[in-house]
């Protein structure tokens, strides 16, 4: 529970140099006398580097090639989801991901950022002076010691980094120089307020800076260590960083006999229970450590942990990786639901839409008009004149029979009490509704909630001018097709038909002609052959009539079902473009982020 205050008083200097400790025997201090060592041991770091920071970016490794892939499908999945309803907030925080990622990228690689964090009393900053040699964070009785965070960077070039931490040049110190030392060269530590401060600008430097650092060593002792503000506000939420991760058992010299074993290993179970992976027999994860800064016990063997993960260089895109997958883990609902991974609509929801779309337009009645049609035709070409006249005198006096009073009273209902058609067309808008409903909701099958309703309200809106665009077409096309203008095409055997019929009407005249010469005593009497010519004729012609009858059926019907499939397709047509079409897109647009996001959350960078 140590910490750096940024006050003056008369122990400190003007805020360049820190504090020296007691003074060492003489094969402490390095070559060059007494004062070129006390300068040596505390001069600053502010500004160290011409480089500000940055350094000729080295070749990437697998890890950072495999960060730099997925970190290009985040930006991806971001700019291609912004336009869609999801939640903004989870958004931001992908976007501040890629944000620090590219301020982390830009800085110096060769350096690797640690930040001490514990609570109050762990004996963090005590930690902190034992690593850097030399006292550089105040250590006391009074809490909390420790106000700003400051930092020790054992090399230069490492400015660029520390203003991004915004930790001021006076509280930037360099450790003490020996043997030791060099094997930390690279490193950067940063020693944090208390997490459990009772100032809130105290917890706040923590929180910001933990967000930016490449690794962090959390300091407990045998009193706090399973405080619940450090696991349930920092530890769980961070337990996928686990491979920058170091847990500190501090002050084991206070704990008697196999106690420290003991808390070390409940120590361990709580970290498994926040969900923080212990990198113990080789595998990657948190490393967990028992040692006592102030007598030194174990501070050796976490210098020379601290040294080996440093010369690795490895831990700021194993950070970055981390918060990737931190941010894949939250952006996973707007992408994956249970259902199958490529939502479609499916040939069958396609034909049932069409279906519904036809039947609005009344295809099937207009194609059954126009096979009567071309039936009626094929009558006026293949039947018996006697029957045409007799057709012709009925629609000449059919407004003087009771049909046609039937016919005009019917029509002076249709012109004054027009609730069949209002309450058809009401039926025909409910009939496009629900297809556009059943579509939609076969389309969004597997889809995560928010692609869902962007699938729905985008078959919502090309469903807005669809009725409409429906009645065009049946006002348009729906009359030529029901009942066309130029006669419907004739088979190659009616002119034979109609030769047959003409045949059969003159064996009628020649017959009767005949008989009446019998009569009139001008032929010889001969009653049989014109009686014979005549029945032929009367009944040939009938017979010619049902045969072509017969034999028109199939080419009606085609003619129906041509006429019938023209007004379905002109209707598919309108839905597919106003309907289909557009959710398809949104379809598309769905997959391709799904890519994405599989590419941001499959491919992993791992601690070798």
């Amino acid at each position: 529970m140590t910490a750096l205050t940024d006050r003056t008083d008369d122990r400190w200097d003007d805020g360049l140099i820190a504090r020296s400790r007691p003074r060492p025997s003489e094969d402490d201090w390095p070559a060059g006398g007494d004062e070129e060592g006390d300068e040596a041991l505390v001069r600053a770091v502010s500004g160290a580097g011409s480089d500000g920071g940055k350094a000729p970016a080295p070749p990437l490794s697998p890890e950072a090639q495999a960060l730099r892939v997925r970190l290009d499908a985040l930006r991806q999945l971001i700019g291609l989801s912004r336009t869609r309803i999801l939640d903004g907030k989870t958004l931001a925080e992908a976007g501040r991901v890629l944000d620090e990622a590219a301020a982390r990228r830009g800085l110096s690689a060769q350096h690797t950022v640690v930040a001490i964090a514990g609570a109050t009393g762990s004996g963090k900053s005590t930690l902190f002076n034992s690593l850097a040699g030399v006292q550089i964070s105040e250590t006391g009785l009074r809490r909390p010691t420790t106000a700003a965070p400051i930092a020790c960077s054992w090399s230069d070039g490492a400015a660029g980094l520390l203003d991004r931490l915004e930790i001021p040049g006076r509280l930037r110190r360099r450790p003490r120089e020996t043997s030791e030392a060099e094997a930390l060269r690279g490193m950067v530590l940063v020693d944090l307020p208390d997490l459990d401060s009772a100032v809130g600008a105290h917890r706040d430097h923590v929180d910001r800076v933990l967000a930016l650092v490449d690794a962090v060593v959390w300091v407990v002792d045998p009193e706090k260590y399973a405080d619940a503000v450090l696991h349930e506000r920092y530890l769980r939420p961070l337990a996928g960083h686990a491979e920058v991760t170091f847990v500190v058992l501090n002050q084991v010299d206070r704990l008697p006999g196999e106690s420290a074993d003991l808390v070390l290993d409940d120590l361990r179970r709580l970290l498994d229970d926040d969900g923080i992976a212990l990198g113990e027999h080789g595998e990657p994860g948190a490393t967990v450590i028992g040692l006592s800064a102030l007598t030194g016990e174990g501070v050796g063997e976490l210098r020379e942990m601290l040294g080996q993960f440093t010369q690795e260089k490895g831990a700021a895109t194993r950070r970055i990786s981390a918060d990737v997958d931190k941010a894949a883990a939250r952006l996973r609902p707007l992408y994956v639901a249970d259902g199958h991974s490529g939502p479609e609509i499916g040939e069958t929801a396609r034909a049932e839409f069409e279906d519904r779309l036809a039947e609005a337009v009344g295809a099937y009645a207009a194609g059954l008009a126009a096979e009567r049609a071309w039936r009626r035709n094929a009558g006026k070409a293949c039947g018996t004149p006697w029957l045409r006249l007799w057709r012709w005198y009925e629609s000449r006096r059919a407004p003087r029979s009771l049909g046609g009073l039937a016919a005009l009273a019917a029509m002076g209902r249709s012109t004054a009490a027009p609730e069949h058609p209002v309450e058809e067309e009401v039926t025909a808008r409910q009939r496009v509704e629900q297809a556009v409903r059943t579509v939609a909701d076969e389309a969004v099958l597997g889809l995560p909630d928010p692609w869902a309703q962007a699938v729905r309200e985008t078959a919502v809106r090309g469903a807005e001018g669809l009725p409409q665009a429906l009645d065009e077409i049946a006002v348009t096309l729906g009359p030529a097709v029901a009942m066309p203008s130029a006669r419907p095409p004739r088979p190659s055997w009616w002119p034979a038909a109609v030769l047959a019929q003409a045949a059969m009407t003159l064996l009628q005249i020649y017959g009767g002609l005949w008989l009446v010469g019998q009569i009139a005593g001008v032929l010889a009497p001969s009653l049989m052959p014109p009686v014979l010519l005549m029945v032929a004729g009367i009944i040939g012609g009938p017979l010619v009539e049902w045969a072509c009858s017969i034999g028109a059926r199939g080419p009606a019907r085609r003619y129906g079902q041509d006429a019938e499939r023209r007004l379905r397709q002109a209707a598919a047509g309108c839905g597919r473009a106003r309907v289909l079409e557009p959710v398809a897109a949104e379809l598309l647009r769905y997959r391709e982020v799904r890519e994405q996001y599989a590419t941001v959350a499959k491919l992993s960078t791992s601690r070798q």
